[in-house]
Parts: C-alpha cells; structure tokens; sequence
C-alpha cells in the first residue's frame, strides 16, 4: 500500500493531466492511470508507480523520509529569502532626453533638475543598502535618464565600492540607459568600476522609432546604433545588454524583432509585455492588445528561437527563467515572480527624493498620485523602521500564492507568484482571487505552452532548453556557426 504526497493538477482536453508537486517536480499522467492512482490501486510494479515515486508524487514505509525530501527541496526552491533585498534601484533622476510613447513612470522634462537626486540622499541610500543582510547587493541607476545626473552616479559608485570594502561585501552595479547622450569618458569609468549597461532596443528601425522618441526630433534608432558601437568598442560586448517592450506595433512583428537583436550580435532576448502605468496606461487604447494574443505570438516567437538555436547560441531570458523553476529545484532570483512577491524583501527601489517603494511599479503608481506602498524615507527613517515595519509585512502576508484563491489549488504553483501593487491597481486591493486576472492569464497560457514543449521536445531541443539555463552554449551540437 502506498499514501499520495500532497501535488496540484492540471486536466488537458487530450484526456492527460499535469501534476505538480509542493517541491516542483512534474509528470503527465494519462487519464485512466490518475484514476487508478489517485484510487491507490495502481500498479505497484509499474513503470509508471516507480516514476511516481521517484518523483515524490507516492510514498510507501518511507514516508517520513519522503517527506524531509519534500522539505528540503522546498526549502532550496525558496533560498532566495536568505539574500533579503539584493537588488536596490536607485531614480537618480526623473529627467529624460526623449518621451517614449510607453514610458512607466511619465519623465520628467530634460530641464527640470528638481527631480534630480543629491549627493547626500544618494549616500544616505548607500548606508541603507549596506544594512541589509545579503552579501552581494546590487545597485541598478535607473531614471528618467540616469546619465543626465552624471555626477551622482559617479559619487554613489565609488562610495558604495568604499563601503563594500569595509563591511567584507561584494556590490555590483547596473545603469540603465537609453544611450543616446553616453560619453566615452563615462564607458571609461564603467569599465573601470564593473558598470554593467542595460539599454532598450525595440527592435528594427521602424518598430524603435515608433516609441522611442527624442523629446526634440524623431525616433533614436540611428543615433541609438552609433552609441552601441561605441559602448561595445569601450566596455565589450558583455558590458551592454539590450531590452525590448511590446506594443500594439511589434507583436504582429516579434520574428522581426529577433533577427534584429541577432544581427545585432545581442546575446539573446526578453520578449516582455507591456505595464499599465504612465504614459502607457494613458496610451493602451493605442499601444495596448489583449493578453491572450501577446501570449500565442509569445509562443510562436519561442519555438522560432528554439530552432535558430540549433545555429547559434540566443536564449529567450524569460523563457530560460520559467525552465530554470521547472526543471531545477533552485531560485531564479526573479522578482516578478516570487513566492511571497519579491515586493521589498527581493528588490526594493528609491526615488530621487529618497522616498522608499516596495518596487518600481509601486514607485510609478505613486507618479501617478497614488502613494500607497510608500514605506518610508532613507532622511527621516530607519531601516528597522522602512524594511521590518507593518506595511512590508502586511504587504508580504498577502502576496504568498500558496494562501491566495485560485493560486492555491493551480497546478503551476510553484513556479509562479503574485504581483500585489497590480492587484491593488486593478482592484483597489493587494490580495485578489487571482483566476481571470491579466496577470494570471498570460503566465497560465505560457505554462501551458511551455509544458507544451517540455513534452514534445526532441533530445536536441531539451539540450538547447539546458543550455539556456545553464549557460553553456556547448550542451548544443549546432550545424553551423554564426
């Protein structure tokens, strides 16, 4: 006789059924053999029940055991609570040289220094970063247009480097820039101090121009060009990745936008959707689409990405993310989807006047006249205050998917998580059921596409799957090079 360990489930209309248990694991299960299990009279010599077994799905006179197995790897899969707050986004200024038609946080105008973060906020800032327990911060400068308050970002680099030294840490920094007005004096110091860059491209000309706007002129694609030629001449090209955002004008287009990223020598690509806030709530009549058709284009795009990775080595990022949680037993590290949200306790962002948000889409609610996660300011309140006070916590108890309704009975549980700021967006609430949401029916109907692949993949298509998690471009025996 054996006992069911506990395991959420999926029924496809190919009379199949996905399980998936508290620890990650999966397997398909016809539908006769899940009535037979479920039943526990299926086969004790089968295939089939050593699999199960195997797999922590059944237990027999080791139940006890199994279940410290089941304990540990959960454990392993939540290790990313250990490194409370590694990510610490700086606004280091809410100026821009351009007015993208989709921007988040609605920027402020290139003269308008008075939303430009001082000298003494950024270092106030600094010290805050360093009381929290993870030992590998990372810094991410971000705007606005960082780079229109040089000076600042130079300061905070080298004081966070200095308070590193003395507290035995590791920090790493990140700036995320447009390029249009980077200097060759500025890729000097980024490649002097391990400055990594993160930029947008959209895609091909025509699709970047569309958005991506200078406030004075037309699109940036072409001056955009010449500054990654010379980001790429200073730093390498390892020191410069690339995002995009889909609009109404690229999700008909994505193979487009990926040739363009591989003709560009981009190490790969994250396909992400577009949020509600700023500029682009104002504009979603124009820039907007229906989750369900970024989803099947979403899809499309990734089995094209598979295939010219049997050519070349370009993994689809988020893709590779949702993989890393299916087929591993480790943490990603990704905010967006976390277990509670990573809302605070993973990442955590500052504005220019050293108000405190949970997350930048927290942050850019408050742009919008809503300061409801507001949790403090780095001159006026401590850290014990801002990071172990009631609004964190509360926040945090109620962004668990293993409390939330619907979530806790989804068969992709635990590789997925909740996004409270949105949820109190759309319904004036953190904790919603979250069954019919935007947010739930893109990741649902991508699970469902990725189990898709999970089963159908050939050997070669699983090596390129693992070699995109594990970042190893050689698992692949490719036909020829690019």
């Amino acid at each position: 006789m054996y006992r069911i360990l506990p395991f959420q489930f999926k029924r496809s209309a190919r009379d199949e059924v996905l399980m998936v248990n508290e620890c990650g694991d999966y397997y398909f299960l016809d539908d006769a053999s899940f009535d037979l299990f479920t039943r526990h009279i299926i086969d004790e010599n089968s295939d089939i029940f050593y699999d199960l077994k195997s797999k922590l799905f059944l237990a027999q006179e080791d139940y006890e055991i199994s279940l410290e197995k089941i304990a540990a790897r959960y454990r392993t899969r939540k290790l990313f609570l250990r490194e409370f707050t590694s990510l610490h986004m700086l606004v280091i200024t809410l100026r821009c040289n351009q007015r993208c038609e989709y921007c988040q946080v609605s920027c402020a105008e290139q003269d308008a220094h008075a939303y430009d973060m001082n000298e003494g906020v950024a270092e106030k800032i600094v010290d805050m970063i360093f009381c929290a327990p993870t030992s590998h911060p990372k810094i991410e400068f971000q705007g606005g247009e960082p780079l229109l308050n040089w000076k600042v970002i130079e300061r905070t680099v080298k004081y966070a480097k200095s308070v590193a030294q003395k507290t035995n840490k590791q920090v790493s920094f990140v700036i995320c820039t447009n390029l249009i007005e980077i200097s060759k004096e500025q890729l000097e110091f980024c490649q002097e101090h391990g400055v990594a860059i993160s930029t947008s491209l959209d895609g091909p000309a025509d699709i970047h121009d569309k958005c991506r706007k200078a406030r004075i002129g037309d699109g940036t694609y072409r001056k955009f060009m010449e500054k990654l030629g010379l980001a790429r001449e200073v730093v390498g090209y390892d020191g410069v990745d690339a995002l995009m955002t889909t609009t109404a004008y690229s999700v008909e287009r994505l193979r487009e936008v990926i040739d363009e990223y591989v003709y560009q020598g981009m190490g790969g690509i994250f396909i992400r959707s577009l949020n509600p806030y700023g500029f682009a709530a104002e504009q979603a009549n124009i820039l907007g689409y229906d989750m369900r058709s970024f989803v099947d284009k979403y899809l499309e795009a990734l089995k094209y990405i598979i295939q010219l990775n049997k050519k070349i080595f370009f993994p689809e990022h988020f893709a590779t993310l949702l993989f890393s949680r299916i087929l591993t037993p480790f943490s990603t590290g990704f905010v967006d989807l976390q277990s509670p949200s990573g809302c605070g306790i993973s990442g955590v962002i500052y504005d220019f006047d050293g108000s405190v948000f949970p997350s930048d889409e927290a942050r850019m609610l408050a742009r919008m006249g809503d300061r409801h996660f507001f949790l403090g300011n780095v001159l006026t309140d401590s850290y014990t205050k801002i990071f172990a006070g009631e609004k964190l916590k509360q926040l945090t108890a109620r962004a668990c998917v293993e409390t939330t309704p619907s979530c806790a009975w989804c068969a992709y549980q635990a590789y997925c998580g909740t996004d409270p700021v949105r949820n109190y967006l759309e319904t004036g609430d953190e904790l919603r059921a979250m069954r019919g949401s935007p947010f739930c029916e893109k990741h649902r109907l991508i699970f469902d596409g990725l189990f898709s692949i999970l089963k159908n993949a050939t050997d070669e298509e699983m090596d390129i799957i693992w070699s995109w998690i594990t970042k190893n471009p050689d698992l692949v025996n490719r036909h020829e090079s690019c």
